[in-house]
């Protein structure tokens, strides 16, 4: 039986450093909006469309990621972007999450009328309004809702996907597909560069996408460029495939944080027949990891949903990472698509984890302490220190 109560989840302080925005809509926004604009989607109503697109299970990745055809279909203008974003915070913040890391892939919003610092822009006018209404009435001894913008490039992409890579691809003659999947990260992270140092929260930059067959290494310029910049960095890596794969996001992407890295302990998913001592390998990659402090953001519904091997969250190596001393961070993925938030997460592991008080707070601060806040050093330590003492007075106050 687990020890932390719902109660107790729910008034502690969280983070969500995993966050899509085109994952984590409202359905009935999603659905008025399909409306107004005019999209098809297979069902106009909620339970038509969990029972056919956000499922509570799915064969595989893929068809997960099928349910952003749709979403990112009805987030093709400024004001559903902003006000996506803007019910997105609104929502975290009425679950306790006081500090959110909002990704998505500018380019998959780009339209003929359009460009990347208008998208970017319209998502950061609704985290902002949401954050000047959150705050407005905060007592004393609340902690202030926070948020940063983590964009995304995507590991593949076809002309179908958006205006902008279809033009891209146009452009491109007969360039090949690694060519164009290199140009459209580069001028990504240009972008971003450019509108950190306009004073925008981009607080980091991302690969996201299909990860098996479409390695990270094409778009090591643009990771590079980024890590000139003092942009921080965060990889899908080891969602879907082997503990090589999170070594490359580390080596050549210079990531601060792995997304998912649910395969980093399996020998099985090791591909490169270089690698003779695969036991000898995951120890020392996972060794490193540990001692660099790269942060590993588990989203344990999202793994669960795609991964059919994984039936509970017993089968899922979270456990491993935690008695390993990982660094690990909890977050949602996609709040629509997998049907959860931060505080359903955090149950889940409570009740089906071994954990121990000081390893659950660890797991909760540890969001805190590896974000990639949009402030200062100075001004993140005051924030992640009136955090602990949150959490630490909550706790104190539960066992009471």
């Amino acid at each position: 039986m687990s020890n932390f109560t719902q109660q107790f989840i729910q008034k502690i302080p969280k983070t969500d450093l995993h966050l899509h925005l085109d994952g984590s809509l409202r359905l009935p926004t999603l659905i008025e909006m399909a409306q107004t604009g005019g999209i098809e989607l297979p069902s106009y109503e909620a339970d038509g469309l969990n029972e056919l697109v956000f499922k509570e299970r799915y064969a595989n990745l893929g068809e997960y990621l099928a349910g952003f055809a749709y979403t990112t279909a009805v987030l093709q203008n400024t004001e559903n972007l902003e006000r996506a974003a803007f019910e997105l915070a609104v929502d975290s913040s009425h679950e306790g999450v006081c500090y959110i890391e909002v990704r998505f892939a500018p380019q998959l919003h780009v339209t003929h009328a359009t460009e990347i610092n208008v998208i970017v822009r319209a998502v950061f006018k609704g985290l902002e309004a949401a954050k000047k209404h959150l705050n407005g009435t905060l007592g004393e001894d609340d902690l202030a809702f926070e948020y940063g913008i983590i964009l995304c490039a995507m590991r593949r992409f076809n002309r179908q996907m958006s205006s902008y890579y279809e033009r891209l691809l146009n452009r491109s003659g007969s360039t090949s597909l690694r060519h164009n999947y290199a140009r459209a990260s580069l001028a990504l992270v240009k972008e971003a560069i450019k509108l950190r140092d306009d004073g925008l929260p981009i607080v980091g930059f991302d690969l996201a996408g299909e990860e098996a067959g479409y390695p990270a290494v094409h778009h090591k310029a643009a990771f590079q460029l980024a890590h000139r910049h003092f942009l921080r960095k965060t990889v899908h890596a080891g969602e879907a495939y082997g503990p090589e794969s999170i070594f490359q996001a580390i080596t050549e992407c210079h990531a601060n944080r792995i997304g998912h890295g649910t395969f980093l302990f399996s020998e099985a998913a090791i591909k490169l027949k270089t690698i003779k001592d695969k036991k000898r390998y995951i120890a020392q990659l996972s060794e490193y990891i540990a001692n660099q402090r790269i942060t590993i953001e588990v989203c344990p519904t999202s793994n669960l949903q795609t991964l059919p091997e994984f039936k509970t969250l017993k089968d899922h190596p979270i456990q491993h990472m935690i008695n390993h001393d990982l660094s690990v961070s909890i977050g949602t993925d996609n709040r629509l698509i997998s049907h959860t938030t931060v505080s359903k997460e955090l149950q889940l592991c409570a009740d089906h984890l071994d954990l121990t008080d000081r390893q659950f707070r660890d797991l909760v601060l540890a969001g805190f302490k590896r974000s990639f806040f949009p402030g200062s050093y100075g001004e993140k330590r005051t924030y992640v220190r009136r955090a602990i003492r949150l959490y630490d007075r909550l706790a104190q106050s539960d066992k009471a």
